[in-house]
Order: C-alpha cells, then structure tokens, then sequence
C-alpha cells in the first residue's frame, strides 16, 4: 500500500469507531488533508465549523490565513499535510477535553507514522503541548505554553521517528489577535529557512 492507501485506511477504522468521543454531535469526520508524502506536516488543534460541516480541516477563514502564510515560504496547501489532534469538532469550538485528547490522538499518530515528516508544525497550545510531550497526553501540563514556545524549533525522537517542531501560533489567533500577525510571519520564514537547509543538505535543489 502506498501511503494514500494507508491514510485511507486509518480514516475508515475511525469511522468504524463508533464510540469515539465527540463523534455523535459533530457534523462529519475531519481527518486531513494534502500531500501523503509531505516532508512538513502541520498540526492543529480540532475542526471549526466550517471544517466540521465540509468535513475538511483548515476550509475557513483560518485556512486563508495559513495559505497566504505557506505561499510566503513558496509552499501550497498541496505540498504539506494538515490534520488536528482531535478529529471531530467540540461542541461551540470549546477546548479538547484530556479525555478526548486520549482517545482521538492514536489515529494522529497512525498519521505521522505513515506520513514520516521531516518538520511538525505545530499550531497552537494543544498541539505544542502534546508533541513536544513525545505524544504522551499525559506529559502535556509539563510542557510549557505557546507564547514562551514559538518560534523555537524543538529536535523530537518518538519510536525512533525523528522530526524537527516548530511551534507557532495558531492561524485562527490572529484573526482575534491581530498584533500576533508579525510574529508569526516571523516564524513561517524561520520555517522556510529551515526547510532550505534540508533540501541543501540532501541534495535537493
């Protein structure tokens, strides 16, 4: 199986799941999107509304702002992976629940498994704070917040899986927040500079 295939897989065993939490007052499942190859993968937190309606992680006014953001280091929503750590919405876009948090992120990690990216991205607290806490939910309060975080890339190894982090802000807080603009511009281009050096040291050009 190519890794389309196996993303593909993974979706249907969550659909299969019929008692995972958040699942009966959500609209549709949000899995994922992009590139199954992708060398950068970016991690958010759970579906909006209008993700959970079209059943597609970043569609709203959010997913503008990342692309505009991904254009700037000359990438396209095509070329990396998106997903969330939860995979259907909360009610009223509250914040995950630690219990939920436990039982929707065994499928976020069948999905880097399977991608095997070169940098995470992470976009905002709960995101940060479950990958830099090597995937374990419960580490999470140990792991300090993303204003203190981001922009800092972060040397990850999980099951002999090795990736570089870069927390960033999440797309969304500079819509409410619109002072973070320039810091995380700041940090999309430390993201472009560090995929630079990894195409310059793998040959790529």
């Amino acid at each position: 199986m190519n890794n389309q295939e196996k993303l593909d897989q993974i979706r249907k065993n969550i659909l299969e799941n019929k008692n995972l939490s958040l699942r009966e007052s959500a609209t549709n499942l949000v899995f994922g999107k992009g590139n199954s190859d992708a060398e950068i993968l970016l991690i958010g937190e759970a579906p909006g509304e209008k993700e959970d309606l079209q059943g597609i992680p970043f569609v709203g006014r959010a997913g503008k702002e990342l692309d505009k953001l991904l254009h700037m280091i000359n990438l396209s929503l095509e070329e990396v992976y998106i997903a969330n750590i939860l995979k259907y919405r909360p009610p009223k876009n509250r914040d995950p629940k630690q219990s939920e948090i436990e039982e929707h992120t065994p499928y976020l990690i069948e999905q880097i498994k399977v991608i095997e990216p070169k940098v995470i991205v992470t976009l905002g607290n709960f995101a940060t704070k479950f990958v830099l806490a090597g995937f374990d939910s419960n580490k999470m309060k140990e792991i300090d917040g993303i204003t203190k975080l981001r922009g800092n890339p972060v040397k990850v190894s999980v099951d002999n899986a090795k990736f570089t982090v870069i927390p960033i802000y999440h797309p969304a807080a500079v819509l409410y927040r619109p002072a973070w603009r320039e810091q995380l511009e700041e940090d999309f281009q430390k993201i472009g500079k560090l995929l630079q050096e990894k195409d310059k040291y793998s040959g790529k050009q």
